[in-house]
C-alpha cells in the first residue's frame, strides 16, 4: 500500500520533516500494530487536532478565563465537558490535563500533601509509574506501598490488599494498571477504601473505550474519581481527564488548574470531544465489544500454540505473554516481531527473574487491529505469525522474519486503516 503525502505547506516549508510524518504513515499502513495502548484515530480528530485552535490561550476554566477573546474556547471546553460526562454518566470532568501522567499527579495534589502514604499495584505486577512506584515522582514525594498479583494464578489478591490497605492507611488507593489481562473489581476496591479511609482512584486509561462501549464494568458507581487519557480504546488524541463526584470537582479543577498547568491545549480538548462524540455512536459500542471478542480469539489461538499467557487468558484488550518456556527473552521477541512487521512491547511479567529492560514478556492488544476491521476469523493468523516470529527470534532467521513481514502487508493492504490516506 503506497500512502500519497497529504501535507503540501508541511512539505514545503520542511520537507525532511515531512519525509518523516510520510514515513510514519507508510509504516503505520503496513505493519500489524499490537501494542493495547495504541490506536488510530480517525480523520476528524486529526483534523481537530491540527486547527486554529492551535493559536489561543485559555489560562483557567469555561466562563472563569485569564484572557480575553474565549467565546468559542469555552463553548468548545464545555461541548467535550457534557460529552464526557454524558458518555460516562459522572458528575464532574476535567478536559484539561495534558496526559495520563499530569492527571494522576493532580490527583496527589487534591488528596494527599507529600510523604503521606498512597497504595497502588506494583509497575512489575502490572501497575502503572505513577501509582507510587519509586523511580516516578509520585514514589518519591510520597510514600507508596504495593499490592501485586497471586503467584499461581496471576490474579488480584483482595484479602491481601485489604490486609495492606487496614495495615497502612493510605490517604489513596489506585486501581487499574498498564498490563491487566482480567476485569478490574471496582466493587470490591471500593469496600477496601472505604473501610481504610483512603480516597479510591480508578485508572482506567487502557479500558476507557471498553467502558464507554459497555463492554468492561463501569467504576464509577464505586470510585470517587477516574482518571483516563483520551486515546488507548478511547481512540482520541494524546489528552487525558479527570472524572469524579460533584463533591470532589472543586479539590480536582484547582490542582490540574493554577496546581499543576496554565493553559489547556484547546486543539486537543476539540479532538476529544470529536472523539467522545464518536464513542456515543452504537457503531462504537460494537467496536467495543470486538475488541474484546478479538483478544480472547486471540489468545486461545496463542494458547493452543504452546504460549504462557498471564493469568490464563484476558477478559479485556490486553494479553500478557511469558515467553519463558520458549527460551527467547522479551525484547529479543518484540525485536524480531518488529522486522516482521508485528508491533509489540517488550513487558515485565508478574515475578519477573529478568531486568525491566530486558524482561521476560510481551504485552499484545487487540485495539489497533479491531479498528482496521479485522475479526476473530483473522486472529489464528495473527496467532501463526506470533509463533512463527519468536520461533524465528530464537533461531535468527531473518529470511522467515522477512516472509511474516510480506504476508502481513498483504493482509494489512485489505483493511485500511482509520484516519490514513489511502
Amino acid at each position: 500500500m503506497t500512502l500519497p503525502l497529504p501535507h503540501p505547506a508541511l512539505a514545503a516549508t520542511d520537507p525532511e520533516l515531512a519525509a518523516l510524518v510520510g514515513a510514519e504513515e507508510q509504516l503505520q499502513a503496513d505493519t500489524l500494530r499490537l501494542i493495547p495502548s495504541e490506536n488510530y484515530v480517525s480523520r476528524a480528530v486529526l483534523e481537530a487536532s491540527g486547527t486554529v485552535l492551535q493559536n489561543k490561550y485559555s489560562e483557567g476554566y469555561p466562563g472563569r478565563r485569564y484572557y480575553e477573546g474565549q467565546q468559542n474556547i469555552d463553548k468548545v471546553e464545555r461541548l467535550a465537558i457534557d460529552r464526557a460526562k454524558a458518555l460516562f454518566d459522572v458528575e464532574h470532568a476535567n478536559v484539561q490535563p495534558y496526559s495520563g501522567s499530569p492527571a494522576n499527579l493532580a490527583v496527589y495534589l487534591a488528596f494527599a500533601d507529600p510523604g503521606d502514604t498512597v497504595m497502588g499495584m506494583a509497575l512489575p505486577m502490572g501497575g502503572h509509574l505513577t501509582h507510587g512506584w519509586g523511580v516516578s515522582a509520585t514514589g518519591r514525594w510520597f510514600r507508596g506501598v504495593q499490592y501485586g498479583v497471586r503467584h499461581d494464578t496471576g490474579l488480584i489478591d483482595f484479602d491481601e490488599v485489604r490486609e495492606l490497605a487496614l495495615k497502612e492507611r493510605p490517604k489513596i488507593i489506585f486501581c487499574g494498571g498498564t498490563a491487566l489481562p482480567r476485569t478490574i473489581d471496582f466493587a470490591a476496591f471500593a469496600e477496601i477504601a472505604r473501610e481504610s479511609g483512603a480516597v479510591l482512584v480508578a485508572d482506567v486509561a487502557h479500558i476507557a473505550g471498553l467502558i464507554a462501549g459497555g463492554a468492561h464494568p463501569s467504576p464509577v458507581p464505586h470510585a470517587d474519581v477516574i482518571s483516563t487519557t483520551t486515546h488507548k480504546t478511547l481512540r482520541g488524541p494524546r489528552g487525558a481527564m479527570l472524572m469524579s463526584r460533584e463533591e470532589h470537582a472543586k479539590a480536582l479543577d484547582k490542582a490540574v488548574f493554577p496546581g499543576l498547568q496554565g493553559g489547556p491545549h484547546n486543539q486537543t480538548t476539540a479532538a476529544i470531544a470529536v472523539a467522545l462524540h464518536e464513542a456515543a455512536q452504537p457503531s462504537f459500542r460494537d467496536y467495543a465489544h470486538a475488541v474484546v471478542a478479538n483478544a480472547r480469539a486471540l489468545a486461545d489461538e496463542l494458547l493452543a500454540r504452546g504460549f504462557d499467557l498471564v493469568s490464563g487468558g484476558t477478559d479485556n484488550h490486553l494479553i500478557l505473554m511469558d515467553l519463558t518456556p520458549k527460551d527467547v527473552p522479551g525484547k529479543v521477541a518484540a525485536k524480531a516481531l518488529d522486522r516482521a512487521g508485528i508491533v509489540v512491547n517488550y513487558n515485565t511479567v508478574p515475578y519477573d527473574p529478568r531486568k525491566p529492560f530486558d524482561p521476560s514478556g510481551v504485552r499484545i492488544g487487540t485495539p489497533s487491529l479491531t479498528s482496521r476491521g479485522l475479526g476473530t476469523q483473522h486472529m489464528a493468523a495473527v496467532a501463526e505469525w506470533i509463533d512463527r516470529g519468536v520461533s524465528a527470534a530464537g533461531a535468527g532467521d531473518e529470511d522467515a522474519l522477512a516472509a511474516i513481514r510480506a504476508e502481513v502487508a498483504e493482509l494489512m493492504a485489505a483493511f485500511p486503516a482509520p484516519g490514513l490516506s489511502a
